[in-house]
C-alpha cells in the first residue's frame, strides 16, 4: 500500500496531477479543493495517498491532510458510495465540512454534491455518524507530510465529574479546567501552505478533547463542537469550547 508520497509537481489536470518521485511519475487523483489548494507547477509536493485496486485498474487518490484521506476511505464504505462520489462529497464540502455534517446528521448537505442523492446521502449520515468524532480528532495535515511541522501530543484524556454540573459552571473556570485537564496542547506550528486549515482543525480537535475531559459521550461532544465551528469556523479552541457547552447545557 502506497500511503504517501513526495516529489516534484510535475502538472496539473481537471482531477488529477503528475507527481515525479524520483524519476517515477505518478498520477493521483485528487479533490477540486485539494487541486485548488496545491502549490505551482514544478513545487515540492507531499500527498497523503490511498491505492485503489481492481482487477483491471490501479488507481491512487491524493489528500492533504489525515482527515480527508479517512473520510475517503470511510465514505467509500458505503453502499452506492465510489471512489468518484466520495471526491465529489469532498470537493463540496472540505473534510471539515463533512466532519460537520455527518456529526449534525444533516444529510442535505451531503446530498449538495454532485451525483450524490438524497437515499445515498441518508446512508452516509446514518452508517457514519459514530465514526465522526474519531476523524474529528485527527489533526495531520500536509505540514507534517512535508516534515516542516511539528506533531505535538494531543489534549490527555481523562473524565470529569458530572457534565450537566460542569455545563452550569462558570464559563471562564470551565475553559480553563478543561484546557488543563489533560495539558492542552500550543498552537500548532504550520507549513505556510496549510496554516488555515491544519489551525481549525486542530482548535475542533483541542476542544473535542477538552469536552471528553469534561465528561461528554463522543457523539453529543462531536455534535457540539461541529455546530460551534459551523457558526465561527475561525474560532480559537476556548470560543470553542464556551460555545459547545452552552449547547449542550441543559435546556429549561
Amino acid at each position: 500500500m502506497i500511503g504517501k508520497l513526495s516529489g516534484v509537481l510535475e502538472y496539473r489536470a481537471d482531477d488529477h496531477v503528475l507527481l515525479d518521485v524520483r524519476g517515477v511519475g505518478y498520477i493521483v487523483f485528487c479533490s477540486d479543493r485539494t487541486l485548488a489548494s496545491l502549490p505551482a507547477v514544478g513545487t515540492v509536493l507531499a500527498l497523503y495517498t490511498d491505492l485503489i485496486v481492481r482487477e483491471d485498474l490501479l488507481q491512487l487518490f491524493g489528500f492533504t491532510s489525515l482527515q480527508e484521506k479517512e473520510w475517503h476511505r470511510l465514505l467509500m464504505s458505503v453502499q452506492g458510495v465510489g471512489a468518484k462520489a466520495s471526491l465529489a462529497i469532498l470537493s463540496t464540502l472540505g473534510p471539515e465540512g463533512v466532519s460537520r455534517a455527518i456529526a449534525l446528521g444533516d444529510w442535505n448537505a451531503v446530498k449538495s454534491a454532485r451525483g450524490i442523492g438524497p437515499k445515498t446521502a441518508q446512508r452516509v449520515v446514518n452508517e457514519l455518524k459514530d465514526k465522526a468524532p474519531k476523524v474529528m480528532a485527527m489533526g495531520g495535515t500536509l505540514g507534517l507530510a512535508l516534515g516542516t511541522q511539528n506533531a505535538e501530543p494531543g489534549v490527555g484524556e481523562g473524565v470529569g465529574e458530572d457534565a450537566n454540573h460542569v455545563a452550569g459552571a462558570d464559563d471562564e473556570a470551565v475553559v480553563e479546567g478543561a484546557l488543563s485537564a489533560g495539558g492542552a496542547k500550543g498552537s500548532a506550528k504550520v507549513s505556510a501552505a496549510a496554516s488555515t486549515a491544519a489551525s481549525r482543525v486542530s482548535a475542533q480537535s483541542d476542544a473535542l478533547s477538552a469536552l471528553s475531559n469534561l465528561g461528554y459521550a463522543p457523539g453529543e461532544a462531536a455534535g457540539a463542537v461541529a455546530e460551534a465551528a459551523g457558526a465561527a469556523p475561525e474560532a480559537e479552541t476556548s470560543v470553542l469550547i464556551r460555545a459547545a457547552l452552552k449547547l449542550l447545557a441543559p435546556k429549561g
